[in-house]
């Protein structure tokens, strides 16, 4: 992660979001513990609040959850917002289709291998 301190994109929006990418592209997965709020702020030179202050966020729509004990995690994608369920199966269905592209799949061809794995 990288925060852009020139940016008009506040610190804590840049952190939540490149955070929620990670996790709607899968390279964070479902439990995946995130680092602390000290740690992370200490990596990337931010105060500890700005760091809370995007995990919150990222809570708040249902993308973490926090416990004492555990942690900060990545939550199961069913918990999530509908809208960030829609994100997420919109960049899945996206390197579906390029996938299928690279294999010189026609649309018809997509379409119906979806739905064989839809019926399994």
């Amino acid at each position: 992660m990288r925060i852009d301190p020139a940016s008009a994109v506040p610190p804590f929006e840049q952190v939540r979001g490149q955070i929620a990418d990670l996790i709607r592209l899968g390279a964070l997965p479902a439990g995946q513990r995130l680092p602390t709020v000290r740690q992370l702020a200490a990596d990337l030179g931010l105060a500890n609040g700005t760091v809370a202050r995007a995990y919150q966020e990222l809570e708040a729509a249902g993308l973490v959850v926090t416990k004492r004990a555990a942690g900060t995690r990545v939550a199961p994608l069913a918990d999530a917002s509908p809208d960030v369920r829609a994100e997420a199966l919109t960049a899945r269905a996206r390197e579906y289709v390029l996938a299928g592209r690279l294999l010189g799949a026609t649309d018809t061809e997509l379409t119906d291998a979806l739905i064989a794995a839809l019926g399994a």
